[in-house]
């Protein structure tokens, strides 16, 4: 029993690598700064990383907090088999999703499941209905703040460099900025994940009075200096790519490395976020598998579930993930690293924004709204409204869906005895 639940985590995790992990190359990809194969590589790299060693607190809240578990504590097995449906239909909307190119929302699939399964278990008042209403209102305005960041940002790059005689000249005015930009954003959403626990093994352990906010400022702002250092030694050295070797300018070669460096921190900080939709049914699963009881004040995620769920996410990245990559990073418009840059420094921005609001977001919703605003800046004949139709339909009714396969899987099995 217990083998096959894995298997079903493995595949569900499988399926959100193959469609919600795309996301973070996607712009990359098609604007043409990385191939598809190295795209996979360092996306696996760091979405494993990411998953392994901070996806410990979000798993935990998905696992505990989504349905009241104490409303399961007198049928701990209900909860079980529940988990267990979350795996299938999640899973299955999600391969549904990816094998037609569309972008979903892996935490909606779930949220989604977990209201079907408990709505048959114990009614309607099992669900939590104010977290679904913030998904609403995440699904709504996330595309919408991402695209005007996005269009501001590009607009400004179009305006002071791209359109600029000496492109050169304005670049290297404005590569401190970038940088400042690029690793303030990304600094506050990933570092404190990395220097908050070093921070706090320096004053426990050696007490050193180490300010524990502090310090990822301080890191960000070493690596907002050196990367800039190293952009300007770029331009004086001509060691950046050659409009003759390649399909963009020596600007845009240029920008293909600030934006290198942005999806590897998305794709970071998505791991450490999102593989708890994987895999926290199976942490619930294997809690009461090996208790008895329902995990009422938290659970602590075992390393080896940690590490199924993000070898199942790279898996799927790996063998299946071209789809999604493909219709974000070219179906929707061109891109080029400027403009991939651009809508993914909107989307990290979205992120932040959105958590300091204790908002849900998608990462899907954040990156094309994102690409969309970069369009209609561009021209807004650029942009493939029968595409941003697919998704968007996809979107509306991904919770739905999800929420009805877990209702009549959950029914199936109840009718089964099981």
């Amino acid at each position: 029993m217990i083998l096959i639940v894995i298997l079903l985590a493995f595949y569900l995790a499988f399926n959100l690598g193959a469609n919600d992990v795309a996301n973070a190359m996607g712009t990359s990809v098609g604007s043409k700064a990385v191939t598809l194969k190295q795209a996979l590589i360092i996306a696996g790299v760091l979405e494993f990383t990411g998953a392994v060693l901070f996806g410990q607190e979000v798993s935990e809240t998905i696992a505990t907090k989504i349905a009241n578990p104490e409303l399961f504590a007198s049928t701990p097995q209900t909860l079980m088999i529940g988990m267990i449906t979350v795996l299938i239909s999640c899973g299955l909307w999600l391969q549904f999703a990816t094998a037609r190119g569309l972008p979903v929302s892996s935490s909606h699939a779930v949220v989604g499941a977990i209201a079907g399964f408990s709505w048959v278990a114990l009614g309607v008042d099992a669900i939590d209905w104010s977290s679904i209403g913030k998904i609403t209102i995440g699904w709504i305005v996330t595309p919408v703040i991402s695209g005007a960041i996005a269009a501001l940002f590009y607009s400004q790059i179009k305006r002071w460099i791209l359109e600029q005689p000496h492109q050169l000249l304005q670049l290297n005015e404005w590569i401190p900025w970038l940088s400042v930009m690029l690793l303030g954003i990304f600094g506050v959403i990933v570092l404190p994940s990395v220097t908050q626990p070093l921070a706090k093994i320096l004053t426990e352990e050696f007490g050193m009075q180490v300010p524990i906010y502090d310090l990822p400022l301080f890191v960000g702002g070493i690596a907002a200096i050196a990367l800039s250092l190293y952009s300007w030694r770029q331009l004086d050295t001509g060691d950046t790519l050659s409009a003759s070797s390649s399909p963009f300018s020596v600007v845009e070669g240029l920008f293909a490395k600030f934006q290198l460096l942005s999806a590897c921190f998305v794709a970071f900080a998505h791991g450490s976020n999102d593989v708890g939709n994987a895999i926290a049914p199976l942490a619930a699963i294997i809690y009461i598998n090996s208790t008895g009881t329902v995990p009422t004040g938290g659970i602590a995620i075992p390393i080896w579930i940690l590490v199924l769920g993000g070898a199942g996410i790279v898996t799927g990245l790996a063998i299946w993930g071209k789809k999604v990559i493909a219709t974000i990073g070219e179906s929707i418009i061109s891109l080029q690293p400027s403009s991939g840059f651009c809508a993914e420094l909107a989307t990290a921005t979205t992120i932040l924004l959105a958590s300091r609001l204790g908002l849900p977001v998608s990462t899907s919703h954040a990156l094309v709204g994102g690409v969309v605003g970069v369009g209609l800046v561009q021209n807004l004949n650029s942009v493939k409204f029968k595409t941003l139709q697919g998704i968007a339909t996809a979107w509306l009714v991904t919770v739905p869906i999800s929420g009805g396969l877990s209702a009549a899987i959950f029914s199936i099995t109840r009718f089964l005895g099981f």
